[in-house]
C-alpha cells in the first residue's frame, strides 16, 4: 500500500507539512495526492478513536453474526443503511455470512433493533448477538494500559 495511505490510516491528523517532510515531497504534491484519493473513493473519510470506557452513558457496542439467504451484497446494503450499524463485513464462516458492528444507547435498544429491524428482513435466516464488554484495542490503538 502507498506509504501516504499508511501514514494517514495511522494518524489522520498529520498536516500536509508533516506528511511532506516524512515522504520527502512538497505540501502541494501531498495535497494533490490526497485529493486524488478522495476523488477516486480510496479515502472515504477520517475518524477519531474514542475510548468509551472514559465516558458516562457511552452506550453499548455489539457484534452481530447474521446468516442470510443467497444475495449477500443486497442484504449487506440494507443492513449498512441502518443508522446504528457502524460496519458490515462478509465473512467466511460455516455458521454465518455477515458480521455487523452495532452501537446503541443500551442493551435493550440493540436487542430491539435486532428483533424488530434486522431479524424481520426476508433474507435474514438467523442472528447471534455478542455485546462488547471491554475494548482492549481498536483501529490499531491499544487501550490496555487504561484497563482497570
Amino acid at each position: 500500500m502507498d506509504k501516504l495511505l499508511t501514514l494517514l490510516e495511522d494518524n489522520a491528523q498529520f498536516t500536509y507539512s508533516q506528511l511532506a517532510a516524512m515522504l520527502d515531497e512538497t505540501e502541494t504534491e501531498i495535497k494533490k495526492r490526497i485529493e486524488d484519493y478522495k476523488q477516486k473513493g480510496v479515502i472515504k473519510g477520517t475518524s477519531t478513536i474514542i475510548d468509551r470506557s472514559k465516558l458516562q452513558n457511552a452506550g453499548v457496542n455489539a457484534i452481530i453474526e447474521i446468516k442470510v439467504t443467497p444475495g449477500f451484497d443486497e442484504t449487506a446494503k440494507i443492513v449498512a443503511s441502518f443508522d446504528n450499524v457502524d460496519s458490515v463485513y462478509l465473512a467466511a464462516s460455516a455458521t454465518f455470512d455477515l458480521i455487523a458492528f452495532v452501537r446503541g444507547a443500551n442493551i435493550q435498544e440493540v436487542s430491539s433493533f435486532v428483533a424488530k429491524q434486522l431479524s424481520t428482513l426476508d433474507s435474514v435466516v438467523s442472528t447471534a448477538t455478542h455485546f462488547v464488554l471491554t475494548e482492549y484495542k481498536k483501529s490499531g490503538i491499544s487501550f490496555i494500559d487504561d484497563c482497570n
